[in-house]
């Protein structure tokens, strides 16, 4: 890439991300067309993050973007069918999702779930059809693997499971990071993971690098949105603050304290920058992320 930061080529990359999408998902003129229309709904907007990670990991291993649009595209709808999801009032029972009304508001809740449904197979479908990615089936397949296992009940699934279970119960922070390790961790790992099997043949020591670095800004980015939830608004936000605190839930600054979870979180980001530094200058747009990442309000 050139010597430009990776800032300077992100809303490109969100451009193609919507791209993907808009290619990916059914129209809202297709039958069943309200489903679909909703579908449409819960996946537009957000920070794109996720997808994010996958093409700065590919820019780092020398990766073309259209090695990466296929994953980067399948992280975001698993991401949305989880939100979708999590503000369901068996869930977390919210009202607001980037600033505007959550799914099971805008439509009603039996829709909301099967939006949720149809997003999680629509991200292992269009990684299974994707053929003009250059990537061969074991490659697709190792995809497959790796977002099924984040995804699933050993990871964000289980995660949540925990969660919901832990609501006014007094966790040890070793139960607090294993929970959220699984919860939101390891989808963010999986994006590093995902687009390493972009890349063949891959050099154990980069994996080993990025796989590191996908773990510590996973634990990194989940301590940022507790304290976020209780220094935010829902301006800023897009989503109810103080959400957490209202379902006595233990979080980073419940059982830290607010100064030794900014510092936990300070190490952890550290500590990702570090591994990548194997990269030497290429590791820059994952290190801009991580300083992105780190700086955000929302």
């Amino acid at each position: 890439m050139n010597g430009d930061s990776f800032a300077a080529r992100v809303p490109a990359y969100q451009e193609r991300l919507q791209l993907s999408l808009d290619r990916w998902l059914p129209l809202d003129t297709q039958y069943p067309a309200r489903l679909h229309a909703a579908m449409r709904y819960a996946s537009d907007g957000g920070k794109r993050l996720r997808p994010l990670l996958v093409y700065a990991a590919g820019e780092v291993l020398g990766l073309p973007p259209a090695a990466l649009d296929a994953p980067a595209c399948a992280v975001e709808l698993i991401h949305a069918y989880s939100l979708v999801h999590d503000d369901l009032p068996a869930m977390d029972d919210d009202d607001l999702r980037r600033g505007r009304p959550t799914v099971h508001k805008a439509y009603d809740e039996a829709t909301a779930v099967l939006v949720g449904d149809g997003l999680q197979a629509q991200a292992f479908f269009l990684l299974a059809q994707d053929h003009g990615s250059g990537l061969d089936p074991l490659q697709r397949l190792k995809m497959i693997e790796v977002l099924g296992d984040a995804a699933g009940s050993r990871g964000m699934v289980g995660g949540q499971a925990v969660d919901l279970e832990s609501e006014g119960k007094r966790l040890s922070l070793p139960e607090l990071e294993a929970l959220h390790i699984h919860k939101t961790g390891a989808m963010i790992r999986a994006c590093l993971l995902m687009a390493c099997y972009a890349k063949s043949p891959l050099d154990s020591i980069h994996l080993e690098a990025l796989d590191r670095y996908g773990k510590c800004i996973g634990l990194a980015f989940q301590i940022q949105d507790d304290i976020l939830d209780i220094e935010g608004n829902a301006a800023t936000l897009g989503k109810t603050a103080g959400k957490d605190e209202a379902a006595h839930k233990s979080t980073y600054p419940a059982v830290m304290g607010l100064p030794a979870a900014r510092e936990r979180a300070q190490e952890l980001f550290d500590t990702a920058r570090a591994a990548v530094g194997v990269f030497g200058p290429q590791a820059e747009p994952l290190i801009w992320l991580a300083n992105h990442i780190q700086g955000r309000d929302r």
